[in-house]
């Protein structure tokens, strides 16, 4: 008797089933227990970790526990007085006595650091003149730039005062410590202890500080006064008046026009042969605007340059006489260059290392106000001395032959034709 499908196919199919869902049961326990291991050995690292990480964080406490210890220790040994050594260290030797004298040159006003020597006036003018001149001038006048070292004298209180070595300098002392250590120029620490001695002597004379036979040594240096030494004080502004005056400077809008109060009182040229002149500047405030914001207050009118004049008919030609004394004078000009660095002619001429030379034909010896003269010139202005062609021609021959104790240090002009030259030059500025 055959049974149906149902009763066939229906008892397999569980069975299959149940079969499948025992086996996914398995599969899903394996799985989970692989996932706990897994999670497990993570843990384990992770606490690993931590150990570690604790244990090297506990080794650098104590490595910084002991840094800050050694630290200590360093900054203590570095106040503390460095521990006597016994013996050398077998580096460098004693310097010598006269290692340390080399080096020990400064001077001080009561002399105190000048070595043993002397120098006087005459020699001086000739290490000078060899050594000094080619900056200074012969006569410590300055040539172009280069500082005037004499003159000046009572000008300090003046718009254009002229310090020099005599008018302003308040202590010898610097006058020798300077040379002696910088000069000259190029070639310092080559001049000898008496060379130094009587450069500075001849800077005295050139100031008519002293006389032609003085001599300057170590013995009688203290001994001299400068002219300007009680010309300086101790600055006290600060104390007294900085805070009367400073504030903030002002940096815009400060005043509401400006305007030009004065001149240059000198203007400086350049002649053809080179160097440079100061001139007086004769100019003055007329015709300047003042300025604004707005700009200046009128604009000055432009005037045409003037016409050259209209070229003159040929005059009859000049007597032979009248030409060669114009060449004479030329001449003379051409001569009076080496007298320039010293001395003015002309319009506005001023006293300079040496007396203006206008009118100097027929003028009495040392009578030009303002200037000092040595006192060889004081002596003949007193006796009445007045300057000719021929006692002019006669000092400019020979000027420390004709006149004992001048302090013009110029060796003279050797030519008679140089002579006659210069004296009609000067006699042409009445």
């Amino acid at each position: 008797m055959s049974k149906s499908l149902n009763q066939i196919y229906l008892p397999a199919f569980g069975g299959i089933s149940l079969v499948i869902a025992v086996a996914l049961v398995m599969s899903n326990r394996e799985y989970a227990d692989d996932r706990m291991s897994m999670l497990e050995g993570r843990i384990a690292q992770v606490d690993a970790h931590a150990a570690e990480s604790k244990q090297l964080a506990s080794a650098l406490a104590l490595e910084l526990e002991a840094t800050k210890a050694e630290a200590a220790t360093v900054t203590a040994t570095l106040t503390a007085l460095a521990p006597v050594s016994e013996g050398t260290f077998g580096l460098g030797r004693a310097a010598l006595a006269e290692e340390i004298a080399a080096w020990d040159v400064d001077v001080l006003p009561d002399g105190r650091g000048l070595p043993a020597g002397q120098g006087d006036v005459w020699t001086g003018e000739e290490v000078f003149a060899e050594r000094c001149g080619s900056c200074h001038g012969d006569f410590a006048e300055g040539v172009d730039n280069w500082p005037v070292l004499a003159g000046g004298f009572d000008t300090l209180a003046d718009e254009d005062p002229v310090k020099t070595v005599g008018s302003y300098w308040p202590h010898l002392s610097t006058a020798w410590d300077y040379i002696n250590r910088s000069m000259p120029f190029g070639e310092a620490g080559t001049l000898t202890a008496d060379e130094t001695y009587a450069i500075v002597a001849y800077i005295l004379y050139s100031n008519d500080l002293v006389d032609d036979d003085f001599v300057l040594s170590n013995e009688n240096f203290s001994d001299f006064d400068m002219y300007n030494a009680k010309g300086f004080v101790i600055d006290d502004r600060p104390e007294l008046e900085y805070a009367e005056w400073r504030a903030e400077p002002c940096m815009s809008n400060c005043k509401d026009e400006v305007a030009v109060t004065m001149r240059s009182v000198f203007l400086v040229e350049t002649p053809p042969e080179g160097g440079s002149n100061s001139v007086m500047n004769h100019s003055s405030l007329e015709g300047i605007p003042s300025f604004t914001a707005n700009g200046p207050s009128f604009i000055p009118a432009s005037t045409a340059k003037p016409e050259a004049p209209a070229a003159q008919e040929a005059a009859a030609e000049p007597a032979k006489g009248a030409d060669a004394g114009a060449e004479l004078i030329a001449a003379g000009e051409k001569v009076f260059k080496k007298c320039k660095a010293c001395h003015e002619v002309g319009d506005g001429a001023k006293n300079k290392s040496g007396p203006q030379l206008n009118g100097l034909i027929g003028r009495t010896v040392g009578s030009v106000d303002g200037f000092r003269y040595s006192n060889a010139f004081k002596a003949l202005m007193e006796e009445g001395r007045v300057w000719d062609e021929e006692s002019l021609a006669a000092f400019l021959a020979k000027p420390k032959s004709y006149i004992k104790g001048t302090k013009m240090a110029f060796s003279g002009l050797k030519k008679k034709g140089d002579q006659e030259a210069i004296v009609a030059y000067l006699n042409s500025f009445r």
